[in-house]
């Protein structure tokens, strides 16, 4: 009895547990059984990520839908191009206005395809659109740093595009310090700092011209690659396609849009069946079991023969709402609206539109600030070093980059903005914002100029204002409020380093430590 009693209030306990399980952990006829092994990400990117890489290239390839995804991820992170503005500036907060123009020239002129790229095809806005379209069908991208000058550039530095493919994550390749360790083609230490690439030096699948040319690997060091790729968990080494989640239901589509296509087709053509009470029509090959009609044509059957017709309900009227439907989850998949992705905007009223609208202005955003955060800063202190020490630059700024290099490589990148979607409304409600001090004029024109910033647009402005009065012209907004006399501190900082120093009357060390050196 007693056992019997213990038993019992065992069974109790494992069905009280059991109650306050996690449903979603539970398995049943009524619940599909689904993944539930434990593996790290790089686990899960050994086994699949080659597939995954050739299936989401051939959906950007063939698919519409896929085409357009990475078209909105490069025109909405990228655009035209992420601007640069030089931000040097004294300790009173004051920008060295000419240093920060020359920095600007010379970076505009290394921008241009035969200087910034190693094959000197592709312009520095070009190349960046290229990168985040990479980093979308391919889950990441490499950019290999060449320390020296191309083409007619003064600035020792060009860049070359690695695809994914190139990083030999099929290969078991020992570590080359002691220590590290080898995760899918990347050479890592203890704590999965990258210490180097292992880079196929050609395309696998590629085309050879040259058959005496074999492939080998080479190891690039980390401090010469750039590897762009967002990272979801951790530790992971490698990124995964931002399709990767939508490959099936696009596949879907695609199949359910050629079944449906196809049934049109044949709903188009009358087509029917001649029933007979014979026997048999003959199997020999001179008698044809088909015929063939033509528009207008009417046949005489023979005795006993009676014709049924074949009309199927094509095109179908619920295929525009079903595949709709798979959009809009291929749509959360990719990270974009549906709006966006499909270009139907019949489905939704204005706030609804505007609403996802500004969604998906914060989620471009967020991506932008990550492509500056893991390119554009750290290329730019490379890229700022590199002018300055190797004379790209006048010797002001070399002594600048060695009395304090923090400062000197002050930058600010200006990416795209967007347009008002309510002009009437966001102005004015801008405009009371500004003036309640919740936002600045700086804040307002660079969410909406398109990637200009303030000093650009007063800039742009004086410049317009002064034409008009040369001109003798004048518009509903030229104001005398809108045209000062330059005070006397107007005039720009002067060029040289001198001047500049002693316009910074907080920073006297500064003026010593240059001189020491």
């Amino acid at each position: 009895m007693a056992k019997r009693k213990h038993k019992a209030k065992r069974a109790s306990r494992s069905q009280a547990l059991a109650m306050r399980s996690y449903d979603g952990a539970r398995s049943s006829r009524l619940i599909p059984e689904s993944a539930t092994t434990t593996s790290s990400a790089d686990t899960e990117l050994a086994l699949g990520l080659a597939a995954l890489r050739n299936r989401c290239r051939a959906l950007v390839r063939n698919n519409a839908y896929a085409k357009r995804a990475r078209r909105l991820v490069e025109s909405n992170v990228v655009g035209s191009g992420i601007g640069l503005q030089g931000a040097v500036a004294f300790r009173n907060g004051r920008l060295r206005t000419a240093i920060n123009d020359d920095i600007e020239v010379v970076w505009r002129a290394w921008s241009q395809a035969d200087q910034c790229h190693i094959a000197g095809r592709l312009h520095f806005d070009d190349l960046e659109r290229l990168l985040i379209g990479e980093v979308f069908e391919a889950g990441e991208v490499f950019v290999r740093i060449h320390r020296r000058p191309f083409g007619a550039s003064r600035v020792p530095l060009a860049l070359e595009v690695i695809e994914a493919e190139r990083i030999a994550d099929d290969y078991q390749i020992p570590a080359v310090e002691p220590g590290n360790v080898m995760r899918l083609g990347i050479e890592q230490d203890a704590w999965g700092r990258p210490a180097a690439y292992w880079v196929n030096s050609l395309y696998p699948g590629e085309i050879r011209y040259d058959w005496h040319a074999g492939a080998h690997l080479e190891r690039v060091a980390a401090a010469d690659m750039f590897h762009l790729h967002l990272i979801d968990r951790w530790p992971q080494s490698r990124g995964e396609p931002w399709l990767h989640a939508v490959i099936r239901k696009l596949q879907d589509i695609v199949g359910y849009t050629q079944a449906e296509i196809l049934a049109a087709r044949a709903a188009a053509m009358y087509v029917g069946f001649i029933k007979s009470e014979e026997a048999p029509v003959s199997t020999d090959p001179d008698s044809p079991q088909e015929i063939e009609v033509a528009p207008g044509e009417i046949w005489r059957l023979k005795p006993g023969e009676s014709f049924d017709d074949w009309s199927p309900n094509r095109p179908n009227s619920q295929a525009d709402p079903f595949i709709r439907l798979m959009l809009r989850e291929v749509a959360a998949g990719a990270g974009a609206s549906y709006e966006s992705l499909s270009r139907d905007y019949s489905q939704s009223n204005y706030s609804s539109s505007r609403l996802s609208l500004l969604d998906d202005r914060d989620h471009w955003r967020m991506l932008q600030q990550w492509f500056i955060r893991a390119f554009r800063e750290p290329l730019h202190r490379e890229w700022l070093t590199a002018a300055a020490t190797f004379g790209a630059l006048s010797v002001e700024h070399l002594a600048l980059l060695r009395a304090d290099e923090e400062r000197y490589l002050a930058v600010r990148f200006k990416p795209r903005g967007w347009g008002w979607v309510d002009p009437t409304k966001e102005v004015a409600a801008y405009k009371e914002a500004e003036l309640a001090g919740y936002v600045t004029k700086t804040d307002v024109i660079a969410a909406t100029a398109g990637g200009q910033d303030i000093e650009d647009v007063l800039k742009t402005r004086r410049r317009e204002l002064d034409l008009l009065d040369e001109l003798g012209l004048s518009t509903d907004t030229t104001t005398a409020a809108e045209a000062p006399e330059p005070g006397p501190g107007g005039g720009e900082p002067a060029a040289d380093l001198n001047a500049d120093l002693s316009a910074d009357a907080g920073d006297q060390s500064n003026v010593h430590r240059l001189g020491r050196r």
